[in-house]
């Protein structure tokens, strides 16, 4: 509850009596804790996505099948936007989260390095943003990067 104070004054303005009285607060307590919050897993998804591929030494995200089928979608008019959650699941609770990582790194780069600043980097991004506690991060490395490969395109049907 709050207090008002209401003060009863004479005729000539001077104060006669002080009263506090006791006003109901709306809703009772902390307004933060009034209602629910749910994070669906692709939000989590594309928080991780995007926290991996700011890690130097990534080369891409996902496996090479589901890198191929991108490329394609990428090219076909209107196929949508490119997916940032490629390479990424999450399983998202009320309070925790976990994900599952896949990988492609450039030649030449500690692995284990790169796999330890993406976990530190999603860990970070993802309760920074979510506030969800991250329980684990599994990365599997699906391939490497050779300087010269090119990258994976699809051959045109049409010339």
């Amino acid at each position: 509850m709050t207090e008002t104070t209401e003060q009863t004054r004479g005729t000539e303005g001077e104060a006669l009596s002080t009263r506090k009285s006791q006003a109901p607060r709306r809703g009772g307590g902390d307004p933060g804790a009034r209602g629910r919050t749910t994070i669906a897993d692709g939000v989590v998804e594309k928080i991780a996505g995007m926290a991996a591929r700011d890690v130097d030494g990534v080369h891409a995200m996902g496996s090479g099948l589901s890198r191929t089928f991108g490329a394609v979608r990428d090219r076909v008019p209107g196929g949508g936007p490119k997916s940032v959650t490629r390479g990424v699941k999450a399983e998202v609770g009320e309070v925790q989260a976990a994900l599952d990582l896949e990988i492609v790194v450039e030649y030449g780069v500690s692995i284990a390095d790169v796999a330890r600043d993406v976990r530190e980097n999603v860990i970070t991004a993802v309760e920074r943003m979510a506030g969800l506690e991250v329980v684990e991060v599994n990365i599997a490395v699906s391939d490497v990067k050779l300087p010269e490969e090119e990258e994976e395109e699809p051959e045109r049907r049409i010339q």
